[in-house]
């Protein structure tokens, strides 16, 4: 299912790589830019939300809160926020439901491996309404960071 402009985001509730729930309703009122990537500790999600961090002063002048999803448990998470300095959160789909319902999900990744996270940014609304929509179907692909930033402007 992919999900387009306009339409209600998806409700949920993860745990985050602090090991405490994190629910998108949490952030009613606000912008939230999320990030979907494949796997902690791998080249491209690394360039992907370094890129967050290097720029997260204009998400916090956007009154924007970043969150960052994966399928890894949120201990790799820990690891993964720790070691490269994140500001955000990073919230454990461990159980899949998420990168599911945002369409955000290979049935089959690399070395056969099942169940993994798709590279895909959204934006939601103060409303909590999708702004911007886009699923990477290549691993190996970044989001538009500029078409991001130019909707949350």
């Amino acid at each position: 299912m992919s999900l387009s402009i306009g339409q209600p985001a998806p409700q949920f509730t993860l745990i985050s790589s602090d090991l405490k729930e994190t629910s998108l309703s949490d952030f009613k009122g606000r912008k939230v830019v999320i990030h979907f990537f494949p796997m902690a500790f791998t080249g491209t999600c690394t360039t992907q939300l370094c890129t967050l961090r290097d720029n997260f002063g204009f998400y916090e002048g956007m009154n924007a809160e970043v969150l960052g999803i994966s399928v890894d448990s949120p201990f790799t998470l820990a690891k993964f926020k720790e070691e490269n300095h994140y500001q955000f959160p990073l919230l454990s789909d461990f159980n899949k439901t998420v990168s599911e319902s945002y369409g955000a999900f290979y049935d089959e990744f690399v070395f056969g491996l099942k169940g993994v996270a798709k590279r895909a940014a959204f934006v939601i609304d103060e409303d909590q309404q999708i702004i911007y929509a886009e699923v990477l179907q290549s691993a190996g692909d970044l989001p538009n960071f500029d078409a991001i930033e130019d909707t949350l402007k």
